[in-house]
């Protein structure tokens, strides 16, 4: 395989722009997380059009297309191609792409009202039960009624001062599972400023599809990258926020920031319009981890495609299987995947295998190594155990909880 182009499979179209990642419909039993708790919690039947095993013709894209592609990303390198194991084990090729932590096609923010007679422009928006709501004064003050719990008071009764977590110090101590007592009753918001200026994401994101008898959920490495380059991240764990007395509001393109990812996604916006491509179905906005498009929610002609399987995605003729992305107040942006995915580090250069969780510490399947990956992870093994909560284990939702990556959790928990 050259090193000069990347072999990504995509649909080919009269205009380039409207290409799509082809399917490589490779028989595989996918296999994901038993270091605690059953492979069954984690998998879920998918019925699958029978379109998708129809493939439309395919054509070689250069290095140069997918940086054509994320042109409007803040990239540190790549995209290069590497070998890598994907979650089900497959040994395949990935192109590799490694960005800044941080948006580079839009502002970011506001999240946090300062006061509870502040507008919604002076907040962002909060997702609940399918719907947007915007986060301003008035929202948090009434926040006791929202959620019908007399114990919500995120602001001074006397002053109308909302409890923000408005330095490096707050945010750390309330974007964490055992959020310090002085932190709850607390809007919280980090600043891109509390990042380290060298803070990237690297994606590794398989070069062609391999498709899996069973769906997984993206709560291992997310849904996937926006053209942006910035991460279209699993579900907010919005139990774990809101039972800490604390709300953590995205900004008005759907996102926040977390201080190990950086600026990510828990809602798709039309913040991605201008660095989407084009196709004759609607603006492709990124790649999901397993190498199929994320198209827009919305079709070319506003409407919404009713054939979507629970993973948020159909096959059509011109482009092959794809995902379109789920609505703002939804808190997934695609409901489950279809194929084995690739990695999310933030360590550049790291080898992809993303199958490590499976084999648990040593490759046996094992007990994990708790009081070990507690220490690499620099946490207790108490608020380890804790973040992992009972079956079905929900990876992503402890990472954000611990601060770090899935793929880092990952790693450490398999002994790596």
């Amino acid at each position: 395989m050259s090193d000069e182009k990347l072999v990504l499979a995509v649909n080919s179209n009269k205009n380039s722009d409207a290409n799509s990642v082809l399917a490589s419909l490779i028989p595989s039993q996918h296999s994901l997380y038993s270091l605690v708790v059953s492979l069954s919690a984690f998998m879920m039947p998918v019925s699958l059009n029978a379109q998708s095993n129809a493939q439309s013709n395919a054509q070689m894209l250069t290095v140069d297309n997918i940086q054509a592609y994320f042109s409007r990303a803040n990239i540190i390198s790549g995209p290069t191609i590497v070998d890598c194991t994907l979650s089900g084990g497959s040994k395949s090729s990935c192109f590799q792409i490694t960005v800044k932590a941080g948006p580079s096609s839009h502002d970011f923010g506001p999240w946090c009202p300062e006061s509870v007679s502040d507008s919604a422009e002076s907040g962002g928006i909060w997702l609940e039960n399918g719907e947007v709501n915007d986060v301003d004064g008035a929202f948090i003050q009434n926040l006791a009624t929202f959620y019908s719990d007399s114990n919500w008071q995120l602001y001074n009764p006397e002053t109308g001062e909302i409890n923000v977590t408005n330095t490096f110090e707050k945010c750390d101590g309330a974007a964490k599972p055992d959020v310090e007592p002085e932190y709850q009753q607390h809007c919280v918001e980090c600043l891109n400023d509390y990042l380290n200026e060298d803070a990237s994401i690297t994606y590794t994101i398989p070069l062609s599809p391999i498709r899996t008898a069973s769906t997984s959920r993206t709560n291992t490495s997310g849904a996937g990258v926006a053209f942006n380059g910035i991460r279209l991240d699993g579900s907010a764990p919005v139990d774990a926020i809101l039972g800490n007395y604390t709300l953590a509001p995205f900004d008005d393109c759907g996102g926040h920031i977390n201080l190990n990812v950086g600026y990510h996604y828990h809602a798709a916006t039309d913040c991605l319009t201008d660095t989407s491509v084009d196709t004759n179905e609607g603006n492709a906005i990124g790649l999901a981890m397993d190498g199929y498009w994320i198209l827009a929610r919305r079709l070319s002609d506003g409407s919404i495609p009713d054939n979507l399987d629970q993973c948020g995605g159909h096959t059509t003729e011109a482009l092959g299987y794809h995902y379109h992305a789920g609505d703002p107040g939804s808190n997934a942006i695609l409901g489950c995947l279809t194929a084995e995915t690739g990695c999310v580090s933030s360590k550049p250069g790291q080898v992809c295998d993303a199958s490590a969780s499976s084999r648990g510490p040593g490759g046996g399947g094992n007990r994990p190594d708790f009081s070990s990956a507690a220490i690499k992870l620099g946490v207790s093994e108490n608020v380890l155990i804790q973040a992992l909560g009972r079956p079905p284990l929900d990876l992503e939702k402890a990472a954000e909880q611990l601060g770090v990556t899935a793929s880092e959790l990952q790693q450490a928990l398999a002994g790596e």
